[in-house]
């Protein structure tokens, strides 16, 4: 205790009285997208991004922390691409980027500008499903779905990259993708049976 200024200073009232200043310093302007004035987003924080999606010109004017999942999902309106981990451990958000797969919650949207964007919505053709879709319905390739998308998305670049060769190649180069079903077997066999489609 300080008895010249009869203020008791233990842990508890530490503790609390930091609590109460973390809160507001985080509260204060500049954070949650304030600018110094408090009000709404600062333009710097922002940028306009073009693309390709699914042979559709799109363009969106997006945070600059926006991840490209997030403006698929919430912005260009395509729910197919999944959100399960959102660390770029699971693959559901696979999807193309010119041709090549990418985890979409791993990168940000401003990175992608004036790219070609591929996701699930856009492979059927004049509402024929793409091979890969078909082979995975025809060798039960899935159960509960969630993964579906983005298993099909890296299979398809998975044929395109060569390495569909072989069931033990095909589990290595999916080996990023994760089915919580366990239909592992069924997914081998649906990419490879796409890979010898005519």
């Amino acid at each position: 205790m300080d008895d010249r200024l009869g203020i008791q200073l233990n842990r508890r009232t530490f503790v609390g009285a930091s609590v109460a200043l973390g809160g507001a310093v985080a509260a204060g302007p500049g954070v949650a997208g304030c600018d110094h004035t408090g009000h709404g987003h600062d333009e710097s924080q922002t940028a306009v991004v073009r693309a390709q999606i699914n042979g559709e010109h799109r363009e969106f004017t997006v945070d600059n922390r926006m991840s490209l999942l997030d403006m698929l999902r919430e912005r260009a309106g395509l729910p197919g691409t999944k959100k399960g981990c959102d660390q770029g451990a699971c693959g559901a958000c696979t999807v193309l980027i010119n041709g090549r797969r990418i985890n979409s919650c791993l990168t940000l949207a401003v990175m992608h500008d004036g790219a070609q964007i591929t996701t699930i919505e856009g492979l059927a053709n004049n509402g024929r499903l793409h091979p890969l879709q078909q082979a995975f319905i025809d060798e039960d390739a899935f159960q509960c779905g969630y993964c579906t998308s983005g298993q099909i998305m890296a299979g398809i670049a998975c044929i395109a990259e060569g390495h569909a060769g072989s069931p033990a190649e095909i589990r290595e180069w999916m080996s990023g993708n994760i089915c919580r079903c366990g239909a592992y077997t069924n997914i081998v066999n649906a990419v490879a049976k796409a890979a010898g489609a005519p």
